[in-house]
C-alpha cells in the first residue's frame, strides 16, 4: 500500500483534544497528514512529517474531517415543490404529505430510485460528506421496505428501517394491523438490509406505544435503536428513546425539561435538523440549551423531498451558528463528530491515527468560514471511500 503525505494545511481539524490547540477540534496549524490503506496514519505540523510515497500540497487551506450526515431520506420518487410553495405561502406543515411521496415511490422502478439516489449521494459528496445514513419509510409495503433497503445497502453501510414512517392509506382503519406487519413480516424481509431500527413517534404518525413495539421488536432482530421525536410538538418521544438507550433520538424541535434532563443522563445524542424548520417555518431547535445541559448534539441535513430537500452539511452548520446558538466550532464538530456519535462510529468523523481518511479540503483558510461564507461552494476536494 502507497502512502500519501497531504501538507500545506493551513488549518487541520482533527477533532482530537489531545492534538493541536487541545480544544475540542484539536486543530493543527502548519498541518501535514499521512494516509495509507485509506487510513490516517501521522498527523502534525509540516515541519515533523515524516517521508510518504507521494505528496499533495494544499496551498494553506483548510483541512477537515468528512462530514457524517447521520439523518437522510434519499429512496424516493416524486417531487414536492408545490407543497412547499404553498408552506411559503402561509399554509401549514403536517406530516400527510409523505403520503404522496410513497404513492411515487411504490410506482417507481428500481433503476428510478437507484438513480435519485445515486444523484443525491453524489450531490452530498462533492459538498463534504463522506458518511451518510439512508432510510426506507417511502414504500410501507413489505416487497417496497425491503427493495429500498437493498438500493440503499449499495450505497452505505448505514440503512435505517423505518417502515414506522407513517400508516399507509390502505391501513387508515386499522393502525394496530399496520405495526403488526411493520414489526412481522416487513420486520423478517427488511433486517437484513438495515442496521438500524426507527418510528416517526409524533401525532399523526406512531404513539408512544406504538414506536415502543416497532423499536423493541427491530432491536430484538439485532437492529440499533433511534427514533424520529418531538418534531411538530411536546411529546414522550425523546424519553422513549432515552429509556431505550437509543444513540440518538432525531428533530427535538419541541423539549422541556424533563427531555432535556434524559438526554444529559443518558447519553443519547440530539440530532438536530435545521432544513426541516428553514422549510416548514417551525421555530429552530435550542442546540445552546442542550449544549449548556451537557447533551451531545450532532447535525444532519434530513434530506428528503418533502420537509428538508436540502443535501448541503455546510448549510446546515451555517444555518444552526445563525439561528440554533452555535458557535462555529460547536456547529463543526456536530457535523462530523457528533454524526459520527449518533451512528456509533469511532472511525470517522475525526482525522486521528487509525481514523479512516475522510476528509474535505476547503477552499478557504480556516473552518470558520462554514459559517462566514453561506452559500458558498468552499468544499474544494473530498476524500473517502
Amino acid at each position: 500500500m502507497s502512502s500519501v503525505l497531504l501538507t500545506g494545511i493551513g488549518e487541520l481539524v482533527t477533532n482530537d483534544p489531545s492534538l493541536g490547540d487541545g480544544g475540542p477540534l484539536g486543530v493543527v496549524t502548519d498541518a501535514a497528514l499521512v494516509a495509507e490503506g485509506g487510513r490516517v496514519v501521522w498527523v502534525g505540523t509540516a515541519r515533523e512529517a515524516p517521508p510518504a510515497d507521494a505528496a499533495q500540497d494544499v496551498g494553506g487551506r483548510a483541512v477537515i474531517p468528512g462530514f457524517v450526515d447521520s439523518h437522510s431520506h434519499l429512496v424516493f420518487a416524486g417531487d414536492r415543490a408545490a407543497e412547499f410553495a404553498a408552506r411559503m405561502s402561509g399554509q401549514p406543515y403536517t406530516a400527510g404529505g409523505i403520503r404522496s411521496t410513497v404513492a411515487a415511490t411504490r410506482a417507481a422502478t428500481d433503476e428510478q430510485l437507484g438513480a435519485t439516489l445515486t444523484r443525491l449521494v453524489a450531490e452530498m459528496r462533492r459538498q463534504g460528506t463522506t458518511t451518510v445514513e439512508v432510510k426506507s419509510g417511502y414504500g410501507l409495503t413489505v416487497a417496497d421496505e425491503a427493495r429500498s433497503l437493498a438500493l440503499a445497502r449499495r450505497v452505505t453501510p448505514e440503512t435505517t428501517y423505518l417502515g414506522a414512517h407513517v400508516v399507509p392509506p390502505e391501513y387508515a382503519e386499522d393502525a394496530g394491523a399496520y405495526v403488526d406487519l411493520v414489526t412481522g413480516p416487513m420486520l423478517e424481509a427488511c433486517a437484513p438490509y438495515a442496521r438500524w431500527v426507527d418510528a416517526f413517534c409524533e401525532r399523526g404518525a406512531f404513539d408512544v406505544d406504538q414506536a415502543r413495539a416497532v423499536l423493541t421488536a427491530g432491536m430484538a432482530a439485532g437492529l440499533r435503536p433511534r427514533l424520529h421525536a418531538n418534531q411538530l410538538g411536546h411529546g414522550p418521544g425523546v424519553r422513549l428513546a432515552c429509556e431505550l438507550g437509543a444513540p440518538a433520538v432525531d428533530h427535538c424541535t419541541y423539549l422541556d425539561a424533563a427531555d432535556v434532563e434524559a438526554l444529559a443522563s443518558s447519553g443519547t445524542v440530539a440530532t438536530l435538523l435545521p432544513g426541516v424548520e428553514f422549510s416548514t417555518r417551525q421555530p429552530y431547535p435550542d442546540a445552546r440549551a442542550l449544549l449548556d445541559a451537557g447533551v451531545t448534539v450532532a447535525l444532519a441535513t434530513d434530506c428528503n423531498p418533502g420537509s428538508s430537500y436540502t443535501s448541503s452539511m455546510p448549510w446546515c452548520i451555517a444555518t444552526a451558528v445563525r439561528e440554533m446558538g452555535m458557535t462555529p466550532a460547536e456547529a463543526l464538530w456536530a457535523a462530523t463528530a457528533g454524526g459520527a456519535r449518533a451512528l456509533e462510529r469511532t472511525d470517522v468523523g475525526r482525522l486521528a491515527p487509525g481514523a479512516r481518511a475522510h476528509l474535505a479540503v476547503l477552499a478557504a483558510p480556516s473552518y470558520l468560514h462554514l459559517a462566514y461564507r453561506p452559500g458558498v461552494p468552499l468544499v474544494a476536494e473530498t476524500w473517502g471511500d
